[in-house]
Parts: structure tokens; C-alpha cells; sequence
């Protein structure tokens, strides 16, 4: 440890921190552009400089590493005209597209400027003219004007990626950014550039134009379309007061976790959010006779406990099946396993999952569901079901996901659930099997509820809902439920009233979780 002085405040940092990051450390806010947490320093911007007694001149405080004694000023009248200076620079070139420029808002140089600037511009010759829609990625738009040529996006894929797509053509006024050979940036994570582009220069099409970012409501949670579980902000609009409109999911971000996801996160996971807005269920419904009736919540679940007890008290409990998956959340498979398992004595308990798919050997992995992991620690079994043998031996079947629809054709599926008496299906979305079952139950997803969900490499992350949700109740309650109704020996989860309670509980019982 080392003691030095910012702006007079005493500090005691690390041995190797450089100014910029010891400065932070102690919310001491240093600007800059090109700086990345994730990259070595480049000191290309001069946006961080800082005056360090018994200097001569001002130096950089994201390359400089610390020393005992150090004394640093960073808002010296000196540095407040270095940055000045620096801005005026940038700014003599920068177009005037902030009213149109996605990334306003959210803009660095916007932010700078308020904060440093409000200068009358010196210069008046002609702007550069430049490129302002270069198609770089199948996602991304490049806009030359706007670039300050900080590299960030170079340094990300000569550095994480190891691609190498783009480099700095030219020299002087004209250095730019450019595609080798006008390939088009191509990996996984390229959808990452758009985030580290401090200014407006680099556009994701996803977002391009559809709203803007103060509008946007900004919430933590956990991507679920792969294993890795890497941690990300959905960012969604909640609708105008004067004018209602449906909550939407505008785009998908990254959120730092350096032991999950570093600050990055797939094209896979960016992309394809879709699902959280599109083809929901919206009401429980019995269908009965080519007709759909709507029905609460307290009426399917005393349906649905008759059917349980009915075949309980014939001795005819082997008749009844559970179809799970590992979308479920730690907690909801620790009740289901105290349900249907160690509840009910259920043997005929299956997983069906949404089919593996290539992975990479950076973030994204082959499973395309987030909790494998946690049904293996639950102790819950991983079988898939035969279809033939499940028609022949089942009269109440219990379906939580869509994701069969994803294992067997229509025509397989029908033909073994019309040999099934009673089929309940809890979803979040429609899909053929809407037409298949007796009662559909709507139920939330990821984005929607609490929970935790345990990682291919064993970490267990919690969550908070990052959406409201008004289209159904989350499985775990779903579940505690239908045990009180069914008076299931095991009063003391009846009491668990969160996510976080039952996962404590899971603590005392399985070390895993503890």
C-alpha cells in the first residue's frame, strides 16, 4: 500500500494502481474516452490528464502508476483548460447530430462538454466530411464523422475476441476506422463494440432509431439463454403516463461480473430478447369442448388438486407425470422435488430442454438453458420422456415449458396426448401445445420474477425481477400452492413467502446451497 493525495484527500491505495483507477476507488471521477478497464492503457484521447506536484507538466492519470507521497489535482485550473482544450479539438470536427444520434443520452462527449465546456467554437473553416453509414458488422453502422478514434473497439477485438476485423487506415486528419478488406466484422461478441464506442459512432441497428435512451427504464438481471448465466441490464420502456403502451424490451447490455462474464456478454444473449415481449400467455383457460373458458387461479388449483387426489386415493399415483425444465429457477425445482418427489412419491418426473446447439470458448456454451446445473444439485432426475410409454402409463400429466414442442413433431405429440386423460400445461408462452392440454396456466419469465439459477460452473447467482409481471404467478408460488391444497407433510416450506427465504431453507438442507 501506498498513501498519496488527490485534491488534498488522503487516500491508502495499491501497490501498481494507476491514478485514473485509484482516483474512482475513492469516487473521485477522472474523464476520459479511450480508457477501458478491460484493455491495457493507450493514452490516445489526453481527456484524463492531471497535474502531479513537483511536475512540470500535466500527465496521464490512466497510464501513470502511483507513488508514496504522490500529490494529484484534478480539477486544477490548469486541468479544467487541458480538458477544455482537449474537447475544442474534438469538437472541431464532431458533427452536430446529437438530436438524431442514438447514443445521446448516454454520450461522453455530451456529458464532458456540460460539464467542461459551453464554449463558443474558434473555428471556421468547413467540418470534414466523411462516411456516416458504414455497414462494419451484420448489426452495426459505423459513423466515421462521429469516431474520435479512442481504438476501444480495435482493442477489443485484437485483445478478447482475437480477431483482428478493424484497424486505423490512414494518417493525420485522415486516420479512420476501417474494415480489412471490407469483410464484415464477424463473431459472437461484436455486438459489444456499439457499448464500448464512447460517442455515437458505432450504432447497433437493433436499437438504431426506435427510441430514446432517457425514456428507458434500466434493471439487473441474468441472460438464461445459456448456461453461463452472464449478468446483463434489460433495458425497457415503461410507457407514457398520458398515452399507455405495453411495457417493452428495447435492447439487451452487459453488466460487469469478473466471474461470470468480465464486462461482455454473446451476440446469442444481446439479441434475442423477442421472447420476453412476443406470443405470451395472457389467461388461465380451460378448454373444454372446442371452447375456451377463463378461469382464476384459485379454481384451476382446486381443479387440479382433485385430479392429484383422485388418483392418490385410487393408489394410482404412478399414473400421474411432471415434465420440467431447467428454466426453473433453484427454488422452484427445490419445491418441485418437495412436491412431486419427496411429497407425492412421483417416479415418473422428466426434463425437456430446449436442444444443444454449438458453443464457443469464450461466454456462450452448447446448453441454451441457464439452471442444468442447479437440477443437478437439487437431486431432481434429468430423464427425457418416451412419448409411447408416457401415453400409455399416464393420466394426469403436469407440463411446465413449451420446450416439447421443440423435441417431437405436432403430430407425435397429439397422438400421444389424446391417450392422456388430463393434461395441465404452465408456460409463458402460446404454442402448439395450447391445443393439446385441458388447462393452461400463464407463468413468468427470468426477466419477470426473483430467484436464483446456478451457472455450467457452479456459481449460484440471485436475481430481482427486472419487468413487471402481470400475466401470471411465478412457479415457485404456483407450487407452494398446490401443496397447501394438497396438505403435503412438509409444513414448514408452506411458509416460504420469497424466493429468498426458500432459498435459505435450501441452505440447511443441501450444503450446495448453503
Amino acid at each position: 500500500m501506498v498513501k498519496i493525495f488527490i485534491d488534498d484527500k488522503e487516500l491508502e491505495v495499491s501497490n501498481g494502481l494507476t491514478i485514473l483507477r485509484a482516483a474512482e476507488g475513492a469516487g473521485i471521477p477522472i474523464p476520459h474516452f479511450c480508457y477501458h478497464p478491460a484493455f491495457a492503457p493507450e493514452g490516445s484521447c489526453r481527456m484524463c490528464l492531471v497535474e502531479i506536484s513537483g511536475l512540470p507538466k500535466l500527465e496521464l492519470a490512466c497510464s501513470t502508476v502511483v507513488r508514496e507521497g504522490m500529490k494529484i489535482l484534478t480539477a486544477s485550473e490548469k486541468v479544467i483548460e487541458a480538458r477544455k482544450a482537449v474537447l475544442e479539438f474534438l469538437l472541431a470536427e464532431h458533427p452536430l447530430d446529437c438530436p438524431i444520434c442514438d447514443k445521446a443520452g448516454e454520450c461522453k462527449l455530451q456529458d464532458y462538454f456540460e460539464e467542461y465546456g459551453f464554449f463558443a467554437s474558434r473555428f471556421k473553416e468547413a467540418k470534414e466530411k466523411r462516411e456516416k453509414k458504414v455497414q462494419i458488422s451484420k448489426n452495426l453502422i459505423l459513423d466515421r464523422e462521429r469516431c474520435i478514434l479512442c481504438t476501444r473497439c480495435l482493442r477489443f477485438l485484437s485483445e478478447i475476441t482475437k480477431t483482428q476485423d478493424v484497424g486505423v487506415l490512414n494518417r493525420g486528419i485522415h486516420s479512420e476506422i476501417a474494415v480489412y478488406e471490407s469483410n464484415f466484422i464477424d463473431n459472437h461478441y461484436a455486438g459489444n463494440l456499439a457499448e464500448l464506442c464512447p460517442v455515437g459512432a458505432i450504432t447497433d441497428t437493433d436499437f438504431r432509431f426506435k427510441t430514446r435512451a432517457w425514456f428507458l427504464v434500466k434493471k439487473e438481471s441474468i441472460c438464461p439463454m445459456c448456461s453461463r448465466g452472464c449478468n446483463i441490464f434489460i433495458d425497457s420502456h415503461p410507457g407514457f403516463a398520458r398515452t399507455p403502451l405495453a411495457q417493452r424490451v428495447y435492447r439487451i447490455r452487459a453488466r460487469e461480473n469478473q466471474d461470470i462474464n468480465s464486462f461482455w456478454i454473446c451476440d446469442f444473449g444481446r439479441y434475442h430478447y423477442s421472447y420476453i415481449d412476443q406470443g405470451r400467455q395472457e389467461r388461465i383457460v380451460l378448454k373444454k369442448e372446442a371452447k375456451d373458458t377463463e378461469l382464476s387461479w384459485e379454481k384451476a388449483l382446486i381443479i387440479l388438486a382433485e385430479k392429484v387426489k383422485s388418483l392418490v386415493y385410487l393408489k394410482k399415483k404412478s399414473r400421474i407425470g411432471v415434465i420440467l425444465n431447467t428454466w426453473l429457477t433453484n427454488e422452484e425445482l427445490y419445491l418441485a422435488d418437495k412436491v412431486f418427489k419427496k411429497g407425492l412419491g412421483l417416479e415418473n418426473i422428466y426434463v425437456v430442454d430446449p436442444p444443444s446447439e454449438k458453443g464457443d470458448d469464450f461466454l456462450l456454451t452448447e446448453e441454451r438453458t441457464p439452471n442444468r446445473r442447479g437440477l443437478k444439485e437439487v437431486g431432481l432426475p434429468d430423464l427425457t420422456p418416451d412419448l409411447g410409454k408416457l401415453a400409455l402409463q399416464t393420466d394426469l400429466l403436469l407440463i411446465f415449458g413449451t420446450f416439447l414442442v421443440g423435441r417431437f413433431s405436432v403430430t407425435e405429440l397429439k397422438s400421444a396426448f389424446d391417450k392422456i386423460g388430463t393434461k395441465f400445461l404452465f408456460a409463458a408462452h402460446k404454442s402448439a401445445l395450447d391445443s393439446l392440454v385441458d388447462v393452461v396456466i400463464p407463468t413468468p419469465l427470468i426477466a419477470e420474477k426473483g430467484g436464483s439459477l446456478t451457472n455450467v460452473n457452479g456459481k449460484v447467482q440471485s436475481f430481482s425481477p427486472a419487468l413487471d409481471n402481470s400475466l401470471g404467478l411465478p412457479e415457485w408460488k404456483l407450487l407452494i400452492d398446490l401443496a397447501k391444497e394438497l396438505k403435503i407433510n412438509h409444513k414448514p416450506f408452506w411458509q416460504l413467502s420469497s424466493p429468498q427465504a426458500i432459498l435459505e431453507e435450501m441452505g440447511r438442507g443441501i450444503p450446495f446451497f448453503k
